[in-house]
């Protein structure tokens, strides 16, 4: 049994929390970056667990590479996470209506344009890449109301906090578990629903093709982009300078699912598609992915029964 949570404790965690973000936002744009550099260091040397899954992973997703480039990209996911936190902490203060296009640059813009002004709901598929909070905040920005897909945080003053910052611009969140009903309502009035495709389903998920390995991913998106009409649009988020909050939001590929009713296989198939593109994305900007994440964790059962 789950011991109850300390709201004391939550409280206290959520002021070092606020405390620590305004600290950020008080520094200079050039010591915030330079503070991401030293934590991010700091971080891949003393996390010790999440350096070797971020070096397994990278050893499968890119054998020929030699092991220094594979430590020098490992040691440049941490530093881009720290990056991505300070730039989340500063963001609603450096991001606007009146700069945007300073900022951000959207490539491939006319798809996703064209799919949310048309009147059938759309999906943006992205994953853990770049500054993947970036995309809902900016489409926010340029006048799209979008609704995402997150998972609520166990503590909830954190969690009140990080919704008011991801809803600021318009978008709304819905909880990955307890709201599928209002899914499918945003779906069914032909709204858009923004989520991440990269996370580990279970042993019950689709197995896709991910860096050659098989990938457990959920059937939920594909499923309900089969059900409710829905164009798959594939999303990534990369940093393009050094210069902080320099992005492009690059539309890599948009799926129509009416390409796969009546095929047996249209839910494998749709997923491997979307899995695909994300992948191509990310082997453009593979320090820019969390390779910290086990993603790979569960393996088809017939391969586990080889193995054994």
């Amino acid at each position: 049994m789950a011991r109850p949570r300390s709201r004391v404790v939550d409280f206290i965690v959520y002021l070092l929390v606020r405390g620590g973000v305004s600290f950020i936002q008080a520094l200079p744009e050039t010591w915030a970056g330079r503070l991401a550099v030293g934590l991010g260091c700091l971080a891949y040397r003393a996390d010790r667990r999440h350096r070797q899954v971020a070096l397994d992973n990278l050893r499968h997703a890119f054998p020929n590479w030699s092991e220094s480039r594979r430590t020098a990209i490992a040691r440049g996911c941490f530093v881009h996470l720290l990056r991505l936190v300070v730039e989340i902490a500063r963001l609603p203060r450096q991001l606007s209506v009146a700069n945007w296009r300073r900022r951000v640059t959207l490539v491939g813009g006319e798809q996703v344009v064209g799919a949310m002004l048309q009147r059938r709901p759309t999906f943006i598929v992205t994953g853990h890449l770049g500054n993947w909070e970036l995309a809902g905040y900016a489409l926010g920005l340029f006048g799209f109301h979008t609704h995402a897909i997150a998972r609520t945080l166990d503590n909830p003053y954190l969690d009140r906090f990080l919704r008011r910052f991801r809803e600021k611009t318009g978008q709304r969140i819905l909880a990955k578990k307890g709201e599928y009903h209002e899914i499918t309502q945003v779906l069914q009035s032909g709204g858009v629903i923004a989520t991440l495709a990269d996370q580990d389903a279970g042993p019950r998920g689709v197995f896709a093709d991910f860096f050659g390995r098989p990938a457990s991913t959920h059937k939920a998106i594909a499923l309900m982009a089969l059900q409710f009409d829905a164009p798959l649009v594939v999303v990534g988020v990369p940093r393009v300078s050094l210069r902080p909050l320099h992005f492009h939001v690059i539309v890599e590929e948009c799926l129509d699912p009416r390409e796969y009713i009546g095929r047996p296989d249209a839910v494998p198939a749709l997923t491997q598609r979307y899995t695909s593109a994300l992948e191509r994305i990310i082997r453009r900007h593979p320090e820019q992915y969390f390779w910290m994440h086990r993603r790979w964790k569960h393996q088809p059962v017939v391969r586990a029964r080889q193995a054994a």
